[in-house]
Order: C-alpha cells, then sequence, then structure tokens
C-alpha cells in the first residue's frame, strides 16, 4: 500500500476514540417536499452582486472543464429531512449545484452495503437502487455522471479494499467473472434507469490494489497476495464490462472514458509506480484520477508536478476527483470532525469560507494548467453532507464532515459554491492580487552560544485567505546575545513591502545535539543508511509529518532490513537522553531506536499500532563519557511494513 494510508482511510471509517451521543444534538429539518424533485433543467441565476468573497478567475477554462461534486449521501440525507437552501427558500440540492456552477455529478457505488440481517452500514448506504436514484434525477437536470466503483461492501480506500463478502473464496477465475457480470449489471441498470455514466472509475483510490488479497500489491509479512498480475485481471474484467455495455464502446472518442483512480495525489513515485505496471499489463483506460487534501496530501505544488508528468508519461489526461477544504472550525453534531486546527495549519488556507473558496479555485487552476489541455476537472467531495441524525458517516454514529461541506448546518448554500462560476473568466470576476494582511510571530530555539539560522521564509496570512511562505529578508543579530539564556527578538522584513516579521528566538542549554533532526532539509544526510537503502526516504506528505515539513520513510513490498543512523561527536560528558516520534502500520519483525556510545549499545523496542497514531520512544540515562556517540534506527520486515519517524532528539540533561 505504498507504505501509507490514505486520504479516505481516516475520512470515512478512521478508528474514532471519542464516540460522542448523537442524541445531543438536533438539526431543524424539514421531509423533502415533492417539489424538491426536479422536472426540468433549472436557468443559472445571476451571480449576487453583494458576495462577501472573492474568487479570482483562472484562464484557459474550457466550457467542457469539470466542475464537480461528489453527493453519494445524497439520498440517505434526504431520507433523513435534509431540506437544502438558497436565500432560505427550499430548492433541490442538485439544481442549487447546477445553478452554482457544477457540471458534473459523482457518485460511489457499493456491492452490498448492509450487514448479516440485511440492514444498511448507512454512509450513504450507496447500493445500485440508491446510485440510480440520484444519477437519474442528476441525468435529467442535464449533469454529467461519473459513476465509482469500489468493489466492496462499504467504505474502499487505501487503507482498506475489502472483498465483497458475496465474493469470497472464489478462485481468480470466477472472481474475474464475478466482477465482468456485476458491472455489465450496473451499467445495464443505469442505462434503463436513463443513467448511463458518462465516465467510470474501475476501483477507488487503488494505491495498494483493490479486493484484497486478491487485487492487492503490497504483502504484509509472509501473505499471498495476487500482486499487480492479480490487480491488472481484474481491473480488465471490470473495464470490459462497461466497454462492452456502452453503446459508443467501440469509439474511442465518443465511449464512456475509464479512469484509474489513486489517492495520494502530489507522489510522483507512488503514480509512476502504480501506472508503470499497469501499462506493462496492457490495462485499458483513458485518465487517470487523483485525490488531493492539501492538508493530507501537501503542497499544491507536489500535485501540480505530479500531474504535469503522468500526463506527459502515459499520454493520458487528468482529473482530480477528490478534493475539500473546511470552511469553519466548528462542529454540528458534537461527532470529532477529520479537520481540525492540525489539518488547518497543514492545509494552507483559513478554514473559513473565503479560505475554501480559494483553496478549491487553486486546485482548478493547478488541473487546467497540465500542458497540452490534458487537465479534465475537479470534483469536491461531499459539498452536501451536513451534520444530520441519521446520516452519519456509519449507522449510529455522526458525521466527521460536515465543516467541510459547502452548505451550512441548516443547509443553506455558502457562498463558497460559487467558486465552480467565478473561476470562469466569463463571470465576470476581475483578477485581484492577493496581499498580505497578517504575519505571526514565529518562535524558535537557540543553542548556547550559536548564531541562529533564521528561516528565508515564513507563513503569511493574505487577503484571499490563503495561508502562503513568504520570503524575509532579517536584520542583523548581535551575536553577543547568544551567549547567555533567555529570550532574544529578531525583526525582519517582508520581500518587496515595508511589512515586518518578528521571530521570539530562545536561547537555552538543553538543545538538540544532532543534525537534521526532523529531516526539514528534505534529504537525509547527515543521516547514513546501511542495508536496504531503497527502503529508506524522506517525504513531505503533511499528514505523515509530526512537525515541520518533512519525515523520514520506510517502505517495501518485498522483505528489507536497514539501520539509519548518525554520528555525532564533540559532545560534552555527561547524562543524555535520545527520543524519537514514529507512527506506522506495524508488523516488523525487528524496530528498534538505539544508541550506543563508547561501545555499549542502548535499545527501546519500537511499536506501531496505525496511520497517525504517534508515539515517542525514548532511551534514558544515557552516559556519555568519550564525546562520541551513534544513534538511530534498526527495522527488519517481511515486507510492507511502512512507517514515518520525525524529530528525533538527543539532548543533554545532567
Amino acid at each position: 500500500m505504498k507504505g501509507r494510508k490514505g486520504a479516505l482511510a481516516v475520512a470515512v471509517i478512521g478508528i474514532i476514540a471519542v464516540i460522542a451521543s448523537l442524541a445531543a444534538f438536533e438539526v431543524v429539518m424539514q421531509k423533502p417536499s415533492p417539489t424538491q424533485e426536479p422536472t426540468e433543467q433549472p436557468t443559472q441565476a445571476p451571480i449576487p452582486a453583494d458576495l462577501a468573497i472573492h474568487v479570482n478567475p483562472v484562464s484557459g477554462l474550457g466550457p467542457d472543464f469539470m466542475m464537480g461534486a461528489d453527493v453519494s449521501m445524497l439520498e440517505q440525507l434526504e431520507e433523513n429531512g435534509a431540506l437544502f437552501r438558497v436565500n432560505d427558500a427550499p430548492k433541490d440540492c442538485l439544481a442549487i449545484l447546477k445553478d452554482h456552477g457544477v457540471n458534473w455529478i459523482r457518485l460511489r457505488i457499493w456491492n452490498d452495503p448492509t450487514d448479516a440481517n440485511g440492514v444498511y452500514l448507512g454512509g450513504g448506504n450507496s447500493d445500485l437502487k440508491t446510485t440510480a436514484a440520484i444519477a437519474a434525477r442528476a441525468k435529467r437536470l442535464g449533469l454529467k455522471f461519473f459513476l465509482d466503483f469500489h468493489y466492496s461492501d462499504w467504505w474502499a480506500d487505501p487503507g482498506k479494499q475489502n472483498m465483497p463478502k458475496a465474493w469470497v473464496g472464489l478462485s481468480s477465475q470466477e472472481l474475474n467473472t464475478a466482477v465482468y457480470d456485476y458491472t455489465a449489471g450496473v451499467m445495464r441498470d443505469l442505462a434503463k434507469a436513463g443513467a448511463m455514466p458518462d465516465m467510470v472509475q474501475v476501483g477507488n483510490e487503488l494505491n495498494g490494489g483493490m479486493m484484497w488479497p486478491a487485487g492487492q500489491t503490497a504483502a504484509q509479512g509472509s501473505e499471498t497476495i495476487g500482486g499487480y498480475d492479480g490487480l491488472a485481471a481484474l481491473l480488465k474484467a471490470g473495464i470490459k464490462a462497461v466497454r462492452d455495455t456502452d453503446p459508443n464502446g467501440a469509439d474511442p472518442l465518443t465511449r464512456t472514458r475509464i479512469v484509474i483512480h489513486l489517492a495520494n495525489g502530489g507522489d510522483n513515485a507512488l503514480y509512476r509506480t502504480v501506472f508503470d505496471e499497469l501499462t506493462a499489463r496492457g490495462v485499458d483506460f483513458d485518465v487517470i484520477g487523483l485525490s488531493h487534501y492539501s492538508y493530507w496530501h501537501g503542497p499544491l505544488a507536489d500535485l501540480k508536478a505530479n500531474m504535469n508528468d503522468i500526463s506527459q508519461r502515459y499520454h493520458k489526461p487528468v482529473v482530480v476527483a477528490e478534493t475539500a477544504y473546511a470552511y469553519t472550525m466548528a462542529d454540528s453534531d458534537l461527532f470529532p470532525n477529520l479537520f481540525g486546527p492540525n489539518e488547518e495549519r497543514l492545509g494552507g488556507y483559513k478554514a473559513t469560507v473565503q479560505g475554501q473558496a480559494t483553496a478549491v479555485r487553486d486546485v482548478i487552476e493547478a488541473v487546467a494548467q497540465v500542458p497540452d489541455g490534458k487537465g479534465l476537472g475537479v470534483f469536491y467531495w461531499e459539498p452536501d453532507w451536513i451534520a444530520l441524525n441519521g446520516a452519519g458517516w456509519k449507522a449510529g454514529q455522526g458525521d466527521e464532515w460536515d465543516n467541510q461541506a459547502m452548505f451550512n448546518p441548516h443547509g443553506e448554500a455558502l457562498q463558497s459554491m460559487y467558486v465552480f462560476r467565478l473561476v470562469r473568466p466569463t463571470s465576470g470576476s476581475l483578477f485581484v492580487p492577493a496581499t498580505v494582511t497578517e504575519i505571526p510571530p514565529i518562535a524558535l530555539e537557540v543553542p548556547l552560544g550559536t548564531a541562529p539560522q533564521l528561516p528565508a521564509a515564513v507563513k503569511a496570512a493574505y487577503s484571499d485567505d490563503s495561508v502562503r511562505d513568504t520570503q524575509v529578508t532579517w536584520e542583523a543579530l548581535d551575536a553577543a546575545a547568544f551567549g547567555k539564556e533567555g529570550q532574544v527578538t529578531a525583526t525582519g522584513t517582508v520581500n518587496g513591502t515595508d511589512r515586518k516579521v518578528t521571530a521570539n528566538l530562545t536561547v537555552t542549554r538543553n538543545t538538540n545535539v544532532l543534525k537534521n533532526p526532523g529531516f526539514e532539509s528534505g534529504a537525509l544526510g547527515p543521516w547514513t543508511v546501511d542495508g536496504d537503502t531503497g527502503a529508506v526516504d524522506v517525504s513531505k506528505e503533511a499528514a505523515n509529518v509530526h512537525a515541520g515539513t518533512y519525515a523520514a520513510h520506510y517502505w517495501l513490498d518485498k522483505p528489507f532490513a536497514f539501520t539509519l543512523s548518525q554520528n555525532i561527536s564533540g559532545l560534552s560528558s555527561g547524562t543524555y537522553r535520545l527520543s524519537a516520534w514514529i507512527q506506522g502500520g506495524g508488523g516488523e519483525k525487528t524496530l528498534q531506536l538505539f544508541v550506543t556510545c563508547g561501545g555499549e549499545t542502548l535499545t527501546v523496542d519500537v511499536v506501531n499500532t496505525g496511520w497517525q497514531n504517534w508515539t515517542q520512544p525514548a532511551i534514558d540515562k544515557i552516559a556519555v563519557s568519550g564525546g562520541t556517540c551513534t544513534v538511530g534506527l534498526k527495522a527488519a520486515s517481511d515486507g510492507g511494513s511502512w512507517a514515518f519517524l520525525d524529530d528525533i532528539e538527543l539532548s543533554k540533561v545532567e
């Protein structure tokens, strides 16, 4: 699974430690009236002249650029009383989306989302009946339809790809036949319902394959998996079924387009690995789909670079099949939201209506700028998912997504939804350069007697509620100020402006003696790797970093063993403490933090328990007398184990 869990592993199925009672809240809603069912295509209303947000237009957007929305929760929301509004007037959710510039919808489909007693599991209950009903409504409105086969009975994502219960135990040949028959049946039934898909993705976020273990591409330990051969066979069965049931299947220009979709949109190494393997096996597809949530998957620059590369490398257009951002930090149902302060810190935008609009606008621009017109569009994931009793991520539980919806808790459309119209140059929106509005002071620790290395750039808030790295020129500091413990203030100026920046520096004796302890150089050095060097690299996936921008990462889909270490000399005699932060999937044969000083090696065993479950193993009472130590991490695995290591510290305590 490429050494990490993906966005929606947390977004919809992550283990929630705190389960709050849903009885504690009540959203005032009405049962949807028959007038919500659209009978004809609505005419787009004028964009209000008094919008409180501004969205800069994006050049180069063609009329067919996909402005999409995944609304897979919609029917369950409506069944539980959700009523959507514009200016407090009830209106069909799909019509509202279209009026705000959406021209495509996306819907997931699960094989049989029920438990052993036939009771729906929740999360949209996205079976064929539910999917067909929403898709047919969308088609009647003139919206195009993107179908997302999960090939699972419930949520499928990089962290889990569970086989549908009806297919467990089938042979490879029987399984391929089942995939073909099921896919063809769905396509025929949708066509009969007036909901023929215009684009189909075969599998959802296939970082590590699908329908494990038959289509699993990375083994955990000694388990038997189908590998890329198994995955390719399953994909070919599904793709053939779509082609065979498509009236235009033989015409590459008019047929339903086939999408292969991965998460972690900025991870070029992942995309090259998977698509090299699939193209080598002759998998027939038309479009590469990506998920990109900036607060999980890292900077927009990485997404841009990856899309530009893979669109040329595989001669395929790309589509961002999932993206989203929060408009508030408030929670509507007392059920913990996935987007909180840490996600806002990592995401690059304020959690405001303006910030949400700017975040979506910037992804649209990134796709529109893919060379040779190979950027097809962007889909916002679940703008409709307001908090509502009976419509949580799982039956009996709440909504982790409500602060990333594009409707407020009462179902009123947010102004950020106009981003899908305002980005088009034809909207009349003018380009207004964003300006710096706020630069919070930064805080740094400085070793006693050492001149600080002040950052060349700091985070600044801008008028469009983006938060960007901004170049700074610092005033000269008096070196004598760092000869004693205490506080020192540094002042800088944002380049090209007269705006000032402050750095609050704490001069302290108890400092980390390691170099590049958090891998913030973006490279491993001066850390060295002995053993399987290909297992270790540096990652800047935002969701997998403990602090700062980077973390060390290891993973291989075959047995591996390595030692990551750093030698330190010139240490003063005394007692030291070694610690590190680590999170990972577990399953290693050996995983130890170690320190060797003067021939004696001390170790502590490390046990990883899951994605984002950070722990801080430590070794205390390290006696240093010879001035030299070696510290590091030893790991050995049968294959498939992964982890992220960050903020290693060796400090003198006595």
